[in-house]
C-alpha cells in the first residue's frame, strides 16, 4: 500500500498541533487537517488575570496603600474598563494565533489543510477532506470538543452563552450586570470569579454537593467559602429545571428557587467533535459521548488513535498534550507506551489556585485499607510568604501510605499550580515523602509548604508507634544522666 503521510493529525486542537510540530522534530511527514483553533480559553485567562489586578486594586488600602478614583463607584469604575480589558484579552489571542498560523506551521514542515473531511475504508483506509485523498500509515484524532448543552425546558428559547462564545459575544458590548452560571467545572468556576471581580452579580449553580464533584470535599469547601466570600452566590444540588422569559427577563428555576438575571452561562460540560468523520465505517466505537480508547490511545481501529477532549475527561491543555505525546508515539513507532495518568496533575485558575495531581482521600480509601493511608495537611496562613502576601487562605493535602509513598495531593492555595509539580515528579519518580521533608526551601517561598506537610508523615508515625515513643524517652532520660 502506497502512503504519502506517516500521519495525518485531525483537528485543530492544541493538542493537534503539538503532535504535528512533534511529528515533524521527529522527521515525520505529517498532515494537519482542520486546522482552526478555538482561542476562547486565552481570553478566559487574560480576563482572569485582569480580574486578580482588580482585586488587587480593592484591597490595596490593606497594605498602606490608597489610590484615587475620578468615579465615586468602585464598581463603576471597574465595569468602565471592560472594554480595555478586552481589547487586552484580544491582543494575547492573536499573538498566540500567529504562533500556530498555517504559515509557520507549514515553514516547520506540516502540511497544513483546511477544510473537513471524513474517513473512508474502501478501497483502503484514508481520509477524505476538499476531494482529496490523504492515505497515512496512521491516524491520530484530536478534534477537542464543543459544550454540551442539557436539555432544560425553555433554555432554547430564552437563549444563552457558552464556553466557546461567551468573550467573542462580549466584544463591544456592555458587560451585563446578572448573570447565572449553570454547571460545576473548572471553567464555570473560573468565570464566576472573574465575573465577580469585574462587579457583576453572579449566582453560580451546581447539581452536585460540591462546586466540583471529582474534588475532595475539604478543597471543595475551601473554595466555596472563597467564592462565597468574593460576592459569588453558590447554589449546591439545584438542578435546573426550567428557563423562561417574563417581562424582558430570564428567569431561572434551580430546585426551590426562581432566579432572575440578565444573562445565561451553560457550563455543564464538553461533548467530543467527531460526528462527521464517519468513524463507524471504519469501525471506531464510542461509548456515550466519547471515543473507545485503550490504554495506547488506540481506538477499537489499531491505526487510528485519539487524544485530548474526544476521549472524554476535564478540558486541561497539559493533559491533552500528554496524551498526544503517548498516541503519537505509538502512532509512529511500536504501539509500546501506555498512559498513565497518576503523576498527571491538572490546575484550576480560580483564586486561590487549586491543583490536583494523584489519588483524592477518598478514592485511597476505595483502594487501599484505613490502616494503610495517612492524609497529612497543612495550612497556608503558617507559611511566611503567604502572610507577607496577605494570602493565607488555602490548604495542602497530601494523601501518602505508612511506607511513605505518595498517592496524591491536593493544594489549593497561592501559586498551587507550580507547587503541584513538584510533587507530581515526586509521584512519578517514586520519590517517598520522607525526601520531600528534607527539602531546604528558600525562604520565604510557597515551597515551604510542601516541606511543612511532608513533615506532618514522621510525626503521625511516631504518635502512633508507642514502642517508639518509649524507647526515644528512655533513650534521652538516659543521655542526661550520663552527663
Amino acid at each position: 500500500m502506497t502512503v504519502d503521510y506517516d500521519v495525518v493529525i485531525i483537528g485543530g486542537s492544541l493538542a493537534g498541533y503539538y503532535a504535528a510540530l512533534a511529528a515533524t522534530q521527529l522527521r515525520a511527514t505529517v498532515a494537519l487537517v482542520q486546522p482552526k483553533v478555538d482561542y476562547g480559553f486565552t481570553h478566559h485567562h487574560a480576563l482572569t488575570e485582569i480580574g486578580k489586578l482588580a482585586q488587587k486594586l480593592k484591597d490595596a488600602a490593606g497594605f498602606g496603600i490608597h489610590a484615587t478614583y475620578t468615579d465615586t463607584s468602585e464598581k463603576c469604575h471597574i465595569s468602565m474598563a471592560w472594554q480595555e480589558a478586552m481589547l487586552y484579552a484580544q491582543c494575547v489571542t492573536s499573538n498566540l494565533q500567529e504562533q500556530y498560523s498555517p504559515a509557520i506551521l507549514a515553514a516547520q514542515g506540516v502540511d497544513v489543510i483546511v477544510g473537513s473531511g471524513q474517513f473512508q475504508s474502501s478501497p483502503q483506509l484514508a481520509f477524505t477532506v476538499n476531494n482529496r485523498l490523504l492515505r497515512a500509515r496512521t491516524y491520530l484524532l484530536a478534534s477537542g470538543s464543543r459544550p454540551e448543552i442539557p436539555e432544560i425546558e425553555g433554555l432554547q428559547a430564552t437563549g444563552y452563552l457558552t464556553l466557546s462564545n461567551i468573550w467573542q459575544s462580549l466584544q463591544g458590548a456592555t458587560l451585563p450586570k446578572n448573570w447565572v452560571i449553570i454547571g460545576g467545572i473548572p471553567q464555570s468556576i473560573e468565570i464566576a470569579q472573574t465575573l465577580a471581580r469585574f462587579g457583576c452579580s453572579v449566582t453560580l449553580v451546581v447539581k452536585h454537593p460540591y462546586v466540583l464533584p471529582y474534588l475532595d470535599p475539604e478543597i471543595a469547601t475551601l473554595l466555596q467559602a472563597q467564592l462565597e466570600v468574593e460576592g459569588v452566590r453558590v447554589l449546591t444540588e439545584k438542578p435546573v429545571t426550567q428557563v423562561r422569559v417574563i417581562e424582558n427577563k430570564k428567569w431561572i428555576q434551580a430546585g426551590d428557587k426562581a432566579i432572575e438575571t440578565d444573562e445565561i452561562l451553560v457550563a455543564t460540560g464538553q461533548q467530543p467533535n467527531f460526528e462527521s468523520l464517519n468513524l463507524a465505517a471504519v469501525g471506531v466505537k464510542w461509548h456515550r459521548r466519547s471515543l473507545v480508547v485503550n490504554n495506547k490511545l488506540q481506538t477499537t481501529n489499531h491505526r487510528i488513535y485519539a487524544c485530548g477532549d474526544v476521549i472524554g475527561g476535564y478540558d486541561f491543555a497539559n493533559i491533552a498534550n500528554y496524551e498526544a505525546k503517548i498516541a503519537l508515539n505509538n502512532a509512529l513507532f511500536f504501539s509500546r507506551l501506555r498512559a498513565d495518568y497518576r503523576s498527571i496533575p491538572w490546575a484550576m485558575f480560580s483564586v486561590p489556585m487549586l491543583a490536583q495531581v494523584g489519588l483524592t482521600e477518598a478514592q485511597a480509601k476505595r483502594l487501599f485499607s484505613r490502616d494503610e493511608i495517612l492524609v497529612l495537611r497543612q495550612y497556608f496562613k503558617t507559611v511566611a510568604s503567604a502572610q507577607l502576601r496577605d494570602e493565607t487562605t488555602g490548604m495542602c493535602k497530601l494523601i501518602v501510605l505508612y511506607n511513605g509513598e505518595i498517592l496524591g495531593a491536593s493544594i489549593l492555595g497561592a501559586e498551587a499550580g507550580e507547587l503541584i509539580n513538584l510533587i507530581a515528579l515526586a509521584i512519578s519518580q517514586k520519590i517517598k515523602v520522607k525526601h520531600l521533608a528534607n527539602l531546604s526551601p528558600a525562604y520565604p517561598s510557597f515551597s515551604e509548604i510542601l516541606e511543612r506537610t511532608a513533615r506532618e508523615w514522621s510525626k503521625q508515625k511516631l504518635n502512633t508507634n508507642i514502642p517508639l515513643q518509649e524507647f526515644l524517652e528512655g533513650f534521652f532520660h538516659f543521655c542526661r544522666n550520663w552527663n
